[in-house]
């Protein structure tokens, strides 16, 4: 005997071919998600990327100043400048430092080189963007948080901010002392 099975029209599976409207609806809205969730994390990326290289050049920049500094004597080695104050000899920025407090311009403003200097104190041409304003501020060694009068100290704290396109990127400071040699 051959038994032949009916199915009602309308019952579960009987014409399902596609997917609803619904289903395709909900399915384009989870993709769109994900991909704009992906679009945002690869633009996230590349900005953090692109500050970190900024962040990385504005430390070399900022190491290659301090280099700088620590080689320069402490105040101007020649006889005839003995008791001039601290300060440029000549232009401003001052283009021939010869010792250290010649990156002083007594306004408080410090001096700014743009592109920055290397540790010879040689302009950084490959630098295009760039700028380091210099800060000098004389300190008392017995308490290195007050500040002396220009020349009044044997302690300068070096104070730098590097610049990448009129924004600043990095400020530090670091303290030089006069050598007992000079």
């Amino acid at each position: 005997m051959v038994r032949t099975i009916r199915r009602r029209a309308g019952g579960p599976g009987a014409g399902r071919r596609g997917f609803t409207l619904v289903e395709v609806a909900v399915a384009t809205a989870i993709v769109g998600i994900g991909v704009a969730a992906i679009m945002v994390a690869a633009a996230s990326t590349t900005h953090v990327n692109d500050a970190g290289r900024k962040l990385t050049q504005a430390v070399f920049i900022a190491q290659e100043l301090r280099e700088w500094t620590l080689k320069l004597p402490f105040s101007d080695q020649d006889p005839g400048d003995a008791g001039n104050p601290p300060g440029p000899d000549g232009s401003d920025p001052q283009v021939f430092i010869d010792d250290l407090d010649d990156l002083s311009n007594f306004d408080g403003n410090g001096i700014t080189y743009e592109p920055p200097r290397d540790g010879q104190g040689m302009a950084m041409a490959n630098m295009a963007g760039w700028s380091e304003q210099i800060v000098l501020t004389w300190r008392d060694p017995s308490d290195l948080t007050q500040a002396v009068a220009e020349g009044a100290s044997d302690v300068i704290d070096v104070q730098v901010t590097v610049r990448y396109g009129g924004r600043d990127i990095l400020s530090t400071s670091w303290l030089v002392a006069r050598r007992e040699d000079e």
